[in-house]
């Protein structure tokens, strides 16, 4: 009964505050910029192949979520009607960028590094603290991971990002692309799979190469056979 009830009290404090954003009333919206920006902004800029432009186009996204508040029916929540006008405006971007800027010219889920260790994708995206050397590490490691999440397919890439960094549930991915929770999943695990394998294929590139030396996995094998 308490989690019910205190399902109830959230979502009638959301109606309350949607109603006065509709209002007008620009504390409401103030408060609404200061919740949400900073996750727009990361969602946005992971989606973009310039995260450059992340800022205009997340400004545009709540210039959209003031002037279309009043057709919110509450069908979803409010996070999931932000996340879907954010999303589409990425996607106006990327084909903007797609028909002129390129003709000018960027978890649950484990990642195993050049090291073999494993790590959490969320925890490597996010920030901590941590040492000097730590931060060194993680932020080397997080422009490897940005720079991979770029190179997946745009549909794979969203619903990695949408559940692995924001967090969000499958049904909610669902509502939010508008696709069944099993093409969600589907996409997810084909998501996780690419994504291992552009990192994978980026710590080989990076590997110096030693003349006259066994591939290391050769050198393993046969240590091992000995």
């Amino acid at each position: 009964m308490s989690d019910l009830a205190s399902a109830i009290g959230i979502q009638a404090a959301e109606e309350s505050f949607v109603a006065e954003l509709k209002s007008g009333s620009e504390a409401a919206f103030g408060l609404l910029v200061a919740q949400y920006s900073r996750q727009v902004y990361s969602l946005i800029a992971r989606s973009l192949r310039d995260p450059a432009d992340a800022a205009d186009v997340t400004q545009d996204v709540f210039i959209k979520v003031f002037r279309n508040i009043s057709g919110f029916d509450g069908r979803s929540s409010l996070r999931t009607w932000i996340y879907q006008i954010a999303l589409r405006e990425a996607s106006n971007q990327r084909r903007w960028w797609s028909r002129h800027k390129q003709q000018e010219t960027a978890i649950d889920a484990v990642i195993e590094n050049e090291q073999g260790e494993c790590f959490c994708l969320a925890d490597a995206l996010a920030g901590h603290g941590a040492s000097p050397y730590d931060c060194a590490a993680q932020s080397q490691m997080k422009q490897r991971i940005e720079a991979a999440l770029r190179q997946l397919p745009e549909a794979f890439r969203t619903v990695v990002v949408l559940r692995e960094i924001e967090g969000f549930g499958y049904e909610e991915i669902a509502e939010i692309l508008d696709v069944n929770v099993g093409t969600v999943k589907s996409r997810l695990t084909r998501g996780r799979n690419a994504l291992r394998e552009t990192l994978k294929k980026e710590t080989v590139k990076a590997q110096p190469k030693r003349a006259n030396s066994k591939n290391p996995v050769q050198a393993a094998e046969v240590g091992a056979e000995v």
